[in-house]
């Protein structure tokens, strides 16, 4: 099996790549040098993470297929096919995926892959994980402490993105927080969900501890798309919030959106334009490179409609990928009266078919697009701290941060037309403002959808706050007449809802890891 357990450290590292901040390729080769000789310097180890930065680039292929397929906002569209491909997506759709599933054993060995190549460069830097706390010590590169302190707080906010979504997907998962040999990793066993969160907490506090704090107006060329101390106190908020520590999430909520220097762009459109990457709305993507390098993005090629020739992408696209109806409607779009203005951005339609116009740019060959790939936006920590504050009032902060969001769609203030149809504003009071807590939650997991759909967020949001069974259902029932009814074999509705279970919101281990381990036996999630 070519599992962590016997990935080898030529076959991590990336020989050139991208460096992650300005897109600039670095041939030299690496792949066939000793971590011990490479890595004795900055340079050197900046060398090696950018390997790390490029390795976010293979888990993108198969995320969405378990984040945003096992939601109400995409499916695949072609529900009559037998195709291999397209009964792999239809697995997550209706929570019918199995332990042997490629796509989760892709995802999962591509994490773990790049997880060993971060390992490593924090070895280099003699950076360790010791009952629960992140050390500082000596390593085999000679650096001074600020560049130590740097590259460390970079790997570390690598490190712990990757197994934020690890945990999140699947649960106990093995914890890797250093290089091992195949015979010590075999014996490794799963480490429950609050052993995984405690490396968490403690990657990221490092990683805001050591890494810069430079407002975003002063991030100089060089250091652009780099994580920051900004991005890594966002994405700890996130996991606060997963935790249900709303009280720890929100002075690094509001720390961020006073002192960092970044803010809305100007329109929804601005913040996924190629021609303004790294804006001010991004605290951290997964960049991308077009040009021919290996390096560029799948998106636009897999989530055009199939069969649409060059009309939409050059080379056509497969369709894998599709907004639901759903999503679709949920969008207040009327030929007259304020509009929401991300409908356009995120959806289009070629011979009335839906496809994702979010990541869609020209390209000269397939699966080489521009677009980089947002992981944590200011729109988000916005939305974050409205729910870290929760439901203070329809007049209150929280309303009036989703109303920041609305406006900057295109919402107008409340004026005494019909809310449902005349996209608007929340109001302060009477009828269409929001009196109760409820209907405030489910305000803002309306406004997160609507703002952040295609950007891997929805599934997270659900589970986080206990919505993703009842959501689901209601919208297996919404869309059985125009898509599941069309499957074959044929499911009918009821079937297709009882296929949706506590259990099979996490992930099964892929069983290849559990068949090929000859050292311990590891347990399966239940429900696989």
């Amino acid at each position: 099996m070519k599992s962590l357990k016997y990935i080898i450290i030529s076959a991590m590292i990336i020989a050139g790549g991208m460096t992650s901040c300005n897109k600039v390729l670095d041939v030299e080769p690496i792949s066939n040098v000793g971590t011990d000789n490479f890595y004795r310097n900055a340079a050197e180890v900046q060398t090696a993470l950018t390997g790390c930065y490029n390795g976010l680039h293979e888990p993108l292929v198969t995320e969405w297929m378990l984040t945003e397929q096992r939601t109400d906002n995409s499916r695949q569209n072609s529900p009559t096919s037998t195709a291999v491909q397209r009964l792999e997506l239809n697995a997550f759709d209706m929570y019918t995926q199995s332990s042997q599933h490629q796509q989760i054993y892709n995802y999962w060995i591509s994490v773990y892959l790049n997880i060993r190549s971060i390992n490593y460069v924090l070895q280099s830097l003699g950076v360790t994980y010791e009952n629960g706390q992140v050390v500082f010590g000596n390593g085999t590169a000679v650096l001074t402490d600020a560049e130590r302190a740097d590259l460390a707080g970079q790997a570390l906010f690598l490190r712990a993105y990757h197994y934020f979504n690890l945990v999140r997907l699947f649960g106990d998962v093995f914890v890797v927080t250093k290089p091992v040999i195949p015979q010590e990793a075999k014996q490794l066993g799963r480490s429950p969900v609050a052993e995984v969160y405690k490396l968490i907490v403690a990657d990221l506090n490092a990683a805001k501890d050591n890494l810069s704090q430079t407002s975003y107006g002063s991030i100089a060329s060089q250091n652009v798309g780099k994580a920051n101390a900004w991005a890594a106190k966002a994405l700890l908020a996130k996991v606060y919030l997963t935790l249900d520590q709303a009280g720890s999430a929100l002075p690094l909520l509001t720390d961020v959106i006073n002192n960092s220097g970044y803010g809305l762009e100007s329109s929804y459109s601005r913040v996924f334009s190629i021609d303004n990457e790294m804006n001010k709305e991004i605290l951290f993507a997964v960049r991308f490179k077009a040009g021919g390098l290996g390096l560029g993005n799948f998106m636009a090629n897999t989530f055009a409609p199939n069969s649409s020739g060059n009309a939409v992408v050059n080379g056509d696209g497969l369709g894998y990928n599709t907004p639901t109806d759903n999503l679709s409607g949920a969008y207040i779009t009327p030929t007259t009266g304020a509009s929401d203005q991300r409908k356009a951005v995120n959806i289009n339609s070629y011979s009335g078919r839906p496809y994702i116009q979010k990541f869609m740019s020209a390209v000269q060959v397939e699966n080489d697009a521009e677009n980089d790939f947002p992981v944590i936006r200011f729109a988000d920590v916005l939305l974050m701290k409205a729910e870290a504050i929760g439901y203070d009032g329809p007049a209150g902060e929280s309303v009036s941060l989703i109303n920041k969001i609305r406006e900057r769609a295109g919402a107008i203030d409340y004026d005494g037309g019909d809310f449902s149809k005349i996209f608007y504003k929340y109001a302060a009071d009477g009828s269409f403002s929001v009196q109760s807590e409820q209907a405030f939650w489910n305000n803002l997991l309306h406004e997160r959808r609507l703002e952040l759909a295609f950007e891997n967020q929805r599934f997270f949001d659900l589970v986080r706050t206990d919505k993703l069974l009842g959501t689901i259902g209601n919208y297996f029932e919404s869309e059985y007449q125009v898509h599941y009814r069309r499957y074959r074999p044929a499911i009918t509705v009821d079937a297709l809802k009882a296929n949706l279970t506590a259990e099979k919101i996490l992930l099964p281990i892929p069983q290849r890891e559990i068949d090929t381990n000859d050292q311990q036996r590891i347990p399966q999630n239940p429900g696989y």
